[in-house]
């Protein structure tokens, strides 16, 4: 797992490549500094995007990116780790009730 990434907006190919290239590389180097980092994702739009896609692709030799098959069934973690999160927000009282409060409870 790698750090939690706020977004205070959509994401789109261009926000994607740029937390890919501010957090992606150092992450994985200081975590996997033996060269044997692994990146999967999955096919959203900006995930799949020329952009994206290009960078993975100069940087191949960083880590490694496992491709998603299209219209594979989903094996992505995420989302067992986002009801696992909502879940635990629900059961604080009191409830978070603002964006910071929220995050602070994540």
């Amino acid at each position: 797992m790698g750090p939690m990434i706020r977004l205070e907006t959509t994401l789109t190919s261009d926000r994607h490549l740029s937390i890919l290239s501010d957090h992606l590389n150092s992450f994985i180097s200081i975590v996997h500094s033996d060269g044997l980092g692994q990146l999967q994702q999955d096919n959203a739009t900006p995930h799949a995007s020329r952009v994206a896609t290009k960078w993975l692709q100069e940087h191949s030799s960083d880590f490694r990116h496992f491709h998603w098959p299209p219209k594979s069934p989903e094996m992505n973690i995420i989302e067992d780790i986002r009801d696992a999160l909502l879940y635990a927000v629900h059961k604080r009282s009191p409830p978070p009730r603002t964006p910071i409060d929220l995050l602070t409870a994540l």
